[in-house]
């Protein structure tokens, strides 16, 4: 582990409080500065833009270069991937200019699985600090400048936790799911690995509905925000709902709109990027 600092030099399409205030991650947290400070698989990190220039500053397990080319997905063209979403309509053009700085976070999968359980009917400030809380108590210490960070426990780690000791630290009614969950991943009766590999999407869906806690909107999220990066599915809450009601269903009560119509009506227009134009559309309409 040691201290390093890279520059991405005018980079486009990285606009931190897009990237990590758009739903997908709960581990970064915003200084004073407007900077982000964040724990990611061993690494901590502080993420400043500075004109129009990307200062990258932390302790990295390996290579930093590598490391966060990877996490930020900087070798996909989200430049490309805009001009193509942008020519759809007008609505999602908007939308894409409001939210031009998000990117995809390639995040580990294990992370991601139990964070967005956690996040089942949950709001931003409580999934952050029940994650703090289970990282500070079973994952490991980080010291970077005087400060104590803590990493994701592993399945190993956080199956040293009974459903007593996740209900102190405040999971709620998700306590026995994760811990149902983390069993069944401790054991490979879900092969995480396997998983990396099975090229079709709908059986990997399939396998992370098995998973306690795991429902369709988790299991899209796990999808889209992981490093499984499946662009092709759309995850629906309740803001997603709204906003495609509203621009192209219409019906007088949102609540009544079918899951299936929006993903149809999402993979019509938006294809293998429905992940992407989520994102956007979500962050529009919950920040606009």
């Amino acid at each position: 582990m040691e201290e390093q600092e890279i520059v991405l030099k005018d980079v486009k399409s990285f606009e931190p409080k897009h990237i990590f205030e758009c739903g997908q991650c709960f581990r970064w947290n915003t200084e004073k500065d407007g900077s982000y400070t964040g724990v990611f698989g061993k690494n901590v990190a502080n993420i400043n833009k500075i004109n129009n220039d990307i200062v990258i500053k932390g302790i990295f397990e390996g290579n930093a270069k590598e490391i966060c080319n990877s996490y930020f997905d900087l070798d996909r063209s989200y430049e490309e991937i805009k001009r193509k979403l942008s020519s759809i309509d007008e609505y999602l053009k908007e939308s894409i200019e409001y939210g031009k700085g998000i990117r995809l976070l390639n995040q580990d999968l294990w992370e991601t699985i139990i964070s967005f359980i956690i996040s089942a009917n949950n709001n931003i400030p409580r999934i952050k600090g029940i994650i703090e809380r289970i990282s500070k108590k079973y994952g490991k210490k980080i010291i970077w400048h005087n400060k104590e960070y803590y990493t994701f426990p592993n399945e190993k780690e956080l199956s040293m936790a009974n459903v007593q000791d996740l209900r102190k630290l405040g999971l709620g009614f998700r306590d026995i799911r994760v811990y149902n969950t983390t069993r069944k991943i401790m054991k490979k009766e879900v092969n995480l690995d396997e998983l990396k590999k099975e090229k079709d999407t709908k059986k990997v869906r399939d396998i992370l509905l098995s998973l306690d806690g795991v429902g369709p909107k988790v299991a899209d999220c796990i999808l889209l925000f992981s490093d499984l990066k499946r662009l092709d599915v759309f995850p629906i809450d309740v803001w997603v709902r709204r906003v495609m009601n509203e621009l192209y269903i219409k019906q007088e009560d949102e609540s009544k709109v079918s899951k299936k119509l929006i993903e149809k009506i999402a993979y019509d227009k938006y294809g293998n990027l429905s992940g992407i134009a989520q994102q956007y559309l979500f962050y529009w309409k919950r920040e606009a």
